[in-house]
């Protein structure tokens, strides 16, 4: 649906008599990539509005500006929901984690799923269940594709 929904928005393709047919502008650019990605993140991220797929009617406080320079910092190693909503809300994790599902769920939904799908975010899945922890890293497109304020804060990382 989302998909459906990004081609939509982007211009890369229309409904033609029942079915669903690429632009020329589409067409174009799959001789493109680095475009074609640049067009899709940009809806994907921006454009698009993922609260229909979420099961609170709240709305995300923040904008993505906040969110990419803090995730640009907490994600340098490894980052969790929860230290991201604690970073970014307030509260200890370990509360977050037992009462404020939704918040999680919600900056899951927004902010975090999307950019796992742009290719930005690497999600690693730990253990099972809702205690589960699952961790967030930058995949290496991460720096290449943005520049942020918070570039000049980051320590090189020391691989073992």
């Amino acid at each position: 649906m989302i998909l459906h929904e990004v081609l939509l928005s982007a211009k890369l393709a229309r409904h033609f008599k029942g079915t669903l047919r690429l632009t020329d502008l589409a067409r174009k650019l799959k001789s493109e990539p680095a475009r074609l990605w640049m067009l899709l993140t940009t809806h994907l991220l921006f454009v698009i509005d993922h609260s229909p797929y979420t099961r609170s009617e709240e709305p995300l406080l923040g904008n993505w500006d906040i969110f990419l320079n803090v995730i640009n910092i907490e994600a340098q190693v490894a980052v969790t929901e929860e230290r991201l909503c604690s970073v970014l809300y307030g509260g200890e994790e370990d509360d977050i984690r037992r009462r404020d599902f939704k918040l999680t769920a919600s900056l899951y939904v927004h902010v975090l799923r999307p950019l796992c799908w742009a290719g930005l975010l690497n999600e690693h899945r730990t253990g099972s269940g809702f205690s589960r922890p699952d961790f967030y890293t930058k995949t290496p497109l991460w720096p290449v594709a943005l520049s942020l304020e918070t570039d000049r804060h980051l320590q090189p990382v020391t691989h073992h």
